[in-house]
C-alpha cells in the first residue's frame, strides 16, 4: 500500500483509549479528559474489523498505544486475534509501564512482540511531579517484568524537557551500557497541551551529544525508524535521537494512526481526519476509504512553522 509519494504505508498506530492512570503535565490537563461515552468509541469488535481490513491493505506492523492502553480492559483477548491475522509481523505497544508487571506475561502469551516504555525520569520526586502523582517504583517493576517474559527489545521513550530531565541525559544513557535496551530522547513536540507548555522547556536532541560523549553513530537497518542511533563501544543497548522539529523524518514515513473514536490520521501533525467508525456503521467500502485516505496522505508536516494541532496527544494515540 503505497501514499502518492511512493513511500509504503505498513505501519498501524492503534489508540486503544485516551484515558490514562497518569496525569502527565506535557500531555494531558491536570484533572484528566472528559469522558466519552461508551458508544463514541470503537468496541473490539470493530477495532478488530478494522485491523483486519487495515492488513489486507499491506499493514504488517501494529502498535498499540493510548492514553495507557493497559487501563482498557479487553486488551489481551484483542492482542491474541490480532497476532494471528495472516500478514502480521509484529505487534508492539506503547506505555507508561504501571501496570506492566501485573501484566507482562498475559502480553507476551497473548502474541505481543515487544513494548516501548514511556519514562521521563529516573528522579522518584521528579517522577512524581512531571505524572501528577504516578510512582517510578511501578515503571521500574514493569520493566523488569518485561525483560523476564521476552517482551524485548525493550525501548525507553524519553522526552527532553528543559529545567526538567537535561541533567539526568548522562544516567539515563548510562542505562545501555550493561543493559539491553534502546533510551530514545525524543524532542517536546507542541501537541495539544504541550503547545501551551513553556516553549523555554524547549531543548533540542543535540544537547545528548553534548552533554554525554564517546557515543559513536551506529547504522540503522530500518530507514522508516524516526529515530538515529548512537552507542558506546561495548555497550549491550543504544541511545536514539529523535527530531521532529529540528530534523523532520517525513521523507521515510511508513505509518498512519487510528484513534480510540476511529478517526484515521493519515499525519500526527495534520488536523484532518477520516471518520472510519462513522463509514463502518454507514456500510461504506471501508477499504476504498482507507485507499483515497492514504492517497492524500500528507508529504511532510510544518512544526517548524509552528503549525500546531489542537488534539492532546492521549487522543492521537503516540
Amino acid at each position: 500500500m503505497k501514499d502518492s509519494f511512493g513511500r509504503e504505508i505498513n505501519y498501524l498506530r492503534i489508540s486503544l483509549t485516551d484515558r490514562c492512570n497518569l496525569r502527565c503535565e506535557y500531555c494531558m490537563p491536570e484533572k484528566g479528559v472528559k469522558k466519552l461515552n461508551h458508544s463514541d468509541i470503537l468496541s473490539f469488535e470493530e477495532l478488530y474489523e478494522l485491523t483486519r481490513i487495515f492488513v489486507e491493505l499491506g499493514i504488517s506492523k501494529i502498535r498499540l498505544t493510548g492514553g495507557e492502553p493497559l487501563v482498557r480492559l479487553g486488551v489481551i483477548d484483542f492482542i491474541s486475534k490480532i497476532s494471528k491475522l495472516e500478514g502480521v509481523k509484529e505487534v508492539a505497544m506503547t506505555s507508561n509501564g504501571v501496570l506492566l508487571k501485573k501484566y507482562a506475561q498475559d502480553l507476551k502469551d497473548a502474541g505481543l512482540n515487544r513494548i516501548n516504555i514511556s519514562l521521563d525520569t529516573l528522579n522518584e520526586k521528579s517522577y512524581q511531579k512531571i505524572t501528577r502523582g504516578g510512582s517510578i517504583n511501578d515503571v521500574l517493576q514493569g520493566i523488569k517484568a518485561a525483560k523476564e517474559v521476552g517482551l524485548t527489545p525493550i525501548k525507553i521513550n524519553t522526552v527532553l524537557i528543559g529545567g526538567f530531565n537535561e541533567d539526568e541525559i548522562p544516567s539515563l544513557v548510562d542505562l545501555t551500557i550493561d543493559n539491553n535496551v534502546d533510551v530514545r530522547f525524543i524532542e517536546l513536540m507542541p501537541i495539544g497541551e504541550s503547545a501551551q507548555y513553556d516553549l523555554n522547556k524547549f531543548i533540542p536532541n543535540t544537547k545528548v551529544l553534548e552533554k554525554v560523549k564517546g557515543l559513536e553513530k551506529v547504522h540503522n537497518e530500518d530507514i522508516s525508524s524516526p529515530a538515529a542511533y548512537y552507542k558506546f563501544p561495548n555497550a549491550k543497548g543504544r541511545v536514539g535521537l529523535i527530531n521532529p522539529i529540528s530534523c523532520k523524518f517525513c521523507s521515510n514515513c511508513n505509518r498512519i494512526r487510528l484513534s480510540s473514536t476511529g478517526k484515521l490520521k493519515s499525519c500526527l501533525h495534520s488536523n484532518r481526519e477520516i471518520d472510519l467508525k462513522e463509514s463502518l456503521n454507514n456500510g461504506q467500502d471501508i477499504k476504498e476509504v482507507i485507499k483515497k485516505a492514504i492517497l492524500t496522505k500528507e508529504e511532510e508536516h510544518h512544526l517548524e512553522d509552528k503549525k500546531y494541532i489542537s488534539r492532546n496527544m492521549n487522543q492521537i494515540g503516540g
